[in-house]
């Protein structure tokens, strides 16, 4: 069939060393990422310390600029972060915990990451509230309305589990979080790059994620968007001197922010990791994220039809529109048959108590999937003689 998203393929010359279907872990190097690895070295070679004053200072809100395009969000509304712990934790710092509103409403089931850096602020002072899983893969929509409340001060959440894809229903939590005066903060790291989004549509009040994987942007680029009525409200504690009005005043005594959304950095920027990001964030964008879904959404159900077809267990959502990007199945073994996969170069990854995770890409190949599918069910069969 005809794919007008593979005209962007060869952007990606590391395709063609392997089957690269691990995309919602590590999406696959653009080559315009190596020119600005080169433009930064060339940088720091030629113009040395001049080069802070010649872009590299700005590029955290730069290269938010240029995705807050793919977010659904105004430019000045984003900036860049070196991982979405940081990020996370960058806005919950400007948050008081008193009672009686003192909740965080979050899911057993977001990424451990978060949930570490929940329970820290568990222990000075916000009342955590983990609503649990009845399954293991998805996350009762009606439960964690119920645990959202007047006493909740924000509720945290993964629009797309990393364990299982399962879409949460978004727009109802930002619902009834408006309705009880709470907060709504959004993990887009399984959502952003394959998703299309509309954060200023949702209206919650901050989201983050990270650009290693389905952004293709590589390691050490995060970001973290504010809702624009926001920004001059909230004072981050956990700051640094990126932040502050003045900067290179080196003013030790007192702290001043800045007016814009740069009051949510902290340090120094990763120039480095910043000048790899930008061609990964281009490639998406020129794809279209409503493509890239529609090709997502057509090859996760290739993926659910030969499951079906093979009998092996599905862990990701049959219904299309509850599903993100990746796709979870669990074959006998599923642990063994993973590491036989890599093994045969077919990069995909597995998750304790899920699956395999497969996750296609605008880049993929209908070949790359069915390379994949047919390495599994001639893996399981050896393993049954």
């Amino acid at each position: 069939m005809n794919d007008p998203l593979l005209r962007l393929r060869a952007e990606f010359p590391s395709l063609e060393d392997g089957c690269h279907l691990i995309s919602h872990s590590l999406g696959a190097m653009p080559r315009g990422a190596r020119t600005g690895l080169e433009q930064y070295a060339d940088e720091w070679s030629g113009r040395s310390v001049r080069a802070w004053e010649e872009g590299w200072w700005e590029l955290p809100r730069t290269v938010g600029d240029e995705l807050a395009l793919l977010l659904g969000a105004a430019p000045g509304t984003v900036v860049l972060q070196p991982n979405a712990t940081l990020a996370g934790a960058v806005f919950l710092s400007a948050l008081d915990f008193d009672a009686p509103r003192d909740g965080l409403v979050t899911t057993s089931l977001d990424f451990p990451s978060l949930l570490y850096m929940y329970r820290g602020l568990a222990d000075r002072g916000a009342r955590l509230v983990e609503v649990p899983s009845e399954d293991g893969l998805t996350i009762d929509t009606g439960r964690l309305l119920d645990a959202i409340d007047e006493r909740t001060r924000v509720v945290t959440i993964s629009h797309v589990l990393f364990r299982s894809a399962f879409v949460m229903d978004v727009a109802a939590v930002a619902e009834r979080a408006r309705e009880v005066g709470a907060m709504v903060v959004l993990d887009l790291y399984q959502s952003a790059g394959t998703l299309p989004l509309d954060l200023a549509g949702l209206g919650v009040d901050a989201a983050f994620g990270g650009c290693l994987k389905w952004l293709c942007g590589g390691p050490g680029n995060a970001y973290l968007y504010v809702r624009p009525d926001r920004i001059p409200e909230l004072r981050p504690r956990l700051t640094g001197w990126q932040a502050h009005a003045d900067p290179f005043a080196f003013d030790g005594e007192s702290f001043r922010p800045t007016a814009g959304i740069e009051r949510f950095l902290t340090g120094t920027p990763p120039v480095s990791a910043l000048r790899a990001a930008r061609a990964g964030i281009a490639n998406v964008a020129a794809a279209g994220l409503a493509a890239i879904r529609e090709k997502s959404t057509r090859q996760t159900t290739r993926i659910l039809d030969r499951c079906d077809a093979e009998g092996w267990d599905v862990r990701s959502p049959r219904e299309a529109a509850r599903r993100g990007g990746s796709f979870v199945l669990a074959p006998p073994d599923f642990q063994n048959v993973a590491a036989r996969l890599i093994e045969r170069g077919i990069l995909i990854d597995q998750r304790p108590e899920a699956g395999i995770r497969i996750g296609p890409h605008f880049y993929n190949t209908d070949a790359e999937v069915d390379r994949a599918l047919d390495a599994i069910a001639e893996i399981v069969a050896e393993r049954s003689v």
